[in-house]
């Protein structure tokens, strides 16, 4: 590696898919209410990633692929209690759609599946956290593929890659669709899922073969930039995201979209308050999901429509708070018991560097409390 100066490619050794185990009945669905273009909004573009890193702590050879064995059956069983993240996105059909529109998005749990990639990567995990260039690296390990703007029945909205280093330990990336991010994090999935994980992966303390393990499969000779030409789009941001906790706010009771904006125009506020030289493009796009039903409203707006026209009484800000990824349990999910994180990483890629702005109440409708993520791009 030094003697190159090469940066370290990863290679895929194998792609599947997985579905729940068992299958969702009654099926649920979300809807998408988009009142502009949906291919400018960016709900096929953009996406979440959560990037999390693992050193070895047995003496299992293969221990990352070993990881991505178990994935498989643990993500599977994780699907039953969330099963929207393997479902699709779809066009409604006219008899489906009740007030007569064409063209009304959702999301429903057809057990699809998402995608699960087994990689190796030829450096240890402590080389490539060192890195200078590993923010720009970090594509190497996770996954995206844009969802099909015609037809995105056929695209998944969650993709894993599990990558093996040199030294034993690995990473897990998830890439996911901006239109489930609040079920991956706010949901607590990941929390969830690592628990899972353990649970199908020891035995009495004693790490067990797992069922979908084929350690003897011929490495593949072409690099993920080679067979996947879709790699580059999952590239990092080169914008700043912020997150900021809303607590104790009547609104959040009935989160829609009058009190969302006025809340969104303190955050939006603050962000350009803390990143220095940076401003929210004069148009952003919003995902805000309602907290009466199951629907996730997308919409285009004009920033002086939310700053200005929106803007809340001074009573607000008691209630805005600076928060991070962190917060978020994100340094609690281990695949293996007691092995933490040793480093995480997440980011936002919106298409077209646009702005963003995301509103996510509490899934516990007691809490009061609702999250709102800002992410500015660089110009």
């Amino acid at each position: 590696m030094a003697a190159t100066n090469l940066p370290p490619k990863s290679y895929f050794d194998a792609m599947q898919s997985v579905p729940p185990l068992k299958v969702t009945d009654p099926r649920v669905s979300r809807q998408i209410s988009a009142a502009d273009d949906p291919i400018g909004l960016g709900i096929f573009k953009g996406h979440l990633t959560v990037l999390f890193y693992y050193g070895k702590v047995t003496k299992e050879e293969g221990l990352g692929l070993a990881v991505a064995g178990c994935i498989k059956e643990s993500l599977g069983k994780a699907f039953m209690e969330q099963p929207i993240l393997s479902g699709r996105l779809r066009r409604r059909r006219d008899d489906d759609d009740q007030d007569g529109n064409i063209g009304e998005l959702e999301i429903v749990s057809n057990d699809a599946g998402a995608r699960l990639i087994e990689a190796k990567i030829p450096i240890s995990l402590q080389e490539f956290l060192d890195l200078k260039e590993r923010k720009d690296l970090e594509a190497e390990l996770v996954f995206w593929k844009d969802l099909d703007e015609q037809n995105p029945q056929f695209s998944p909205l969650l993709y894993v890659q599990v990558t093996s280093f040199q030294c034993g330990g690995y990473s897990v990336g998830i890439s996911c669709s901006l239109l489930v991010a609040d079920l991956l994090v706010m949901d607590n999935f990941l929390n969830r899922w690592s628990n899972i994980h353990t649970e199908v992966m020891s035995e009495n303390g004693k790490v067990q073969a797992p069922i979908f393990y084929h350690p003897n499969l011929k490495p593949s000779s072409f690099s993920a930039h080679t067979i996947i030409s879709s790699r580059g789009s999952n590239m990092r941001s080169t914008g700043q995201t912020l997150i900021f906790k809303i607590a104790d706010h009547e609104s959040i009771t009935d989160w829609r979209e009058e009190s969302c904006k006025k809340l969104a125009s303190l955050c939006i506020e603050e962000a350009e308050r803390k990143i220095s030289n940076a401003q929210l493009p004069l148009e952003f796009s919003l995902f805000m999901k309602e907290s009466h039903q199951e629907v996730m409203k997308v919409k285009n707006f004009k920033k002086d429509e939310v700053m200005i026209i929106s803007k809340p009484p001074l009573k607000f800000k008691n209630v805005v708070s600076f928060s991070s990824w962190d917060d978020l349990g994100l340094k609690e999910v281990a695949f293996q018991k007691g092995n933490e994180p040793a480093h995480t990483s997440c980011w936002i890629t919106v298409p077209n560097l646009g702005g963003l702005v995301i509103a996510i109440p509490s899934p516990n409708k007691a809490a009061l409390m609702a999250s709102i993520i800002v992410n500015i791009p660089e110009i």
